[in-house]
């Protein structure tokens, strides 16, 4: 028995990737189709790049050295050991009592692995590549940035988060640590943004001789400009970066008369208004930095993504005058099927909307918003939750989901009115009723 279940293991063959191994082992002197290779290793065979010529420089702060290191790892190493011989840690810990202080946690995290974790992040977005091309820096100088929303509420910017326009309006609170004789100089810049020039930059902050880390002490070579993400184009990257400079330097080639009066040539519109100049605003890291690398060396990053909001329409008809750019997609015009008098299966509004055109819909959804504005009453509360309120048992079923989808904001309803969504605590108890 035992000797018949040992045949039928080694008679079978091994199959899927490991299979596929096994056979690239031992053919791997033979130069295989291209069927016979992963997507991984046909885009490698594509991409060949010279080592000798193409490869990556560090132009960022030197790191700490190895002694200093090993004394960090040796100090860890002993608190580690405090901590586990610590009875009343693990008793607190068990009981659920145990608190951990997060602050603690991030300025270990930041001297151990952060900038090491930062720099990968910042390769995943691509940020290095799109800035300084083939260089890259790891952030020595940990670099906070917020933005105050109102009544003590900040919106952190991290490492790729996802912020709104009408988030970052106004210039955010920056906060590092650095000695007081030292120089630095703060960048806001937008990869993706630029709206006539291809592989070119918006700058939407730069503050250049920051003494120390006092931000307001800084030469304002350029006022904060809030992003302007268009519609359509998907989300942007808002990139900060710190630069440490071996001395004062004059910024003065770079300023420009950013404001300017300028004619409303998109409605020839003989009044005069005031607007932002966006070709003063064009820039590029990567001359940037090349130009005064040897007087200025990169140490932090920070950076978010942004998408459209109402606050860019508003941006683009008060700010610069002029009409909003919107990407949109045109798709082909759909097929319907001819009517029919008894449709099965279909919600009833759904299947007549198919047939009508689409103005005459757009011209209700627009009638259903004006009738919801009035300027002398105050808006009527989100439901906090919106399906568990009821709704009458004659009412058809058809309008009954339609009711459920305004109320959880699905569907067309967003372009009657913003919807923000129902609150944080009802969402488990909406997901049982749909």
């Amino acid at each position: 028995m035992a000797l018949s279940v040992l045949r039928r293991i080694t008679s079978l063959r091994p199959s899927g990737k490991f299979a596929r191994s096994l056979f690239v082992a031992k053919n791997k002197d033979l130069d295989l189709p291209a069927f016979g290779k992963t997507l991984e290793e046909q885009l490698k065979e594509k991409q060949v790049q010279d080592p000798a010529i193409y490869y990556q420089v560090d132009i960022g702060l030197p790191r700490e050295s190895f002694s200093k290191r090993r004394d960090n790892t040796s100090d860890r190493v002993a608190h580690v050991k405090k901590l586990k011989s610590d009875v009343n840690l693990e008793k607190l810990s068990r009981h659920g009592k145990l608190e951990i202080p997060m602050d603690e946690v991030r300025q270990d995290w930041l001297k151990e692995k952060g900038t090491q974790h930062v720099k990968e992040i910042a390769e995943h977005y691509g940020v290095f590549q799109h800035l300084f091309g083939d260089a890259y820096f790891f952030p020595r100088v940990p670099l906070d940035v917020a933005y105050d929303q109102g009544d003590d509420v900040f919106a952190p910017v991290c490492f790729g988060n996802q912020l709104k326009p009408k988030e970052v309006l106004k210039q955010p609170v920056i906060q590092f640590k650095s000695d007081p004789d030292t120089f630095w100089t703060l960048v806001l810049t937008n990869p993706d943004g630029h709206l006539t020039k291809e592989n070119s930059e918006y700058v939407h902050w730069m503050i250049g001789n920051i003494p120390g880390s006092d931000v307001s002490k800084g030469d304002v070579i350029f006022d904060y400009l809030q992003p302007f993400p268009l519609k359509g184009v998907g989300y942007q990257r808002m990139v900060f970066v710190l630069y440490k400079q071996e001395k004062k330097l004059e910024f003065s080639q770079l300023k420009k008369s950013q404001p300017r009066w300028a004619f409303d040539s998109i409605h020839l519109n003989p009044n005069l208004h005031f607007a932002f100049s966006l070709a003063d605003r064009t820039f590029s890291t990567y001359e940037f930095y090349r130009d005064r690398q040897d007087v200025m060396t990169p140490a932090g990053l920070a950076f978010f993504q942004t998408d459209w909001d109402r606050s860019v329409t508003d941006f683009f008809h008060s700010t610069l005058g002029q009409e909003e750019p919107i990407y949109e997609y045109d798709f082909p015009e759909p097929f319907y099927e001819r009517q029919t008098y008894f449709p099965k299966l279909e919600p009833f509004n759904i299947y007549l909307d198919k047939y009508r055109d689409p103005k005459d819909i757009n011209r209700d959804y627009l009638v259903q918003r004006l009738a919801k504005e009035n300027p002398f009453a105050k808006p009527k509360p989100k439901l906090r939750f919106p399906n568990a309120e009821p709704l009458p048992r004659d009412m058809p079923t058809w309008l009954q989901d339609k009711i459920k989808r305004d109320r959880l904001g699905w569907g067309r309803i967003n372009e009657v009115e913003e919807y923000e969504g129902p609150p944080t605590d009802s969402l488990h108890a909406n997901r049982g009723l749909m």
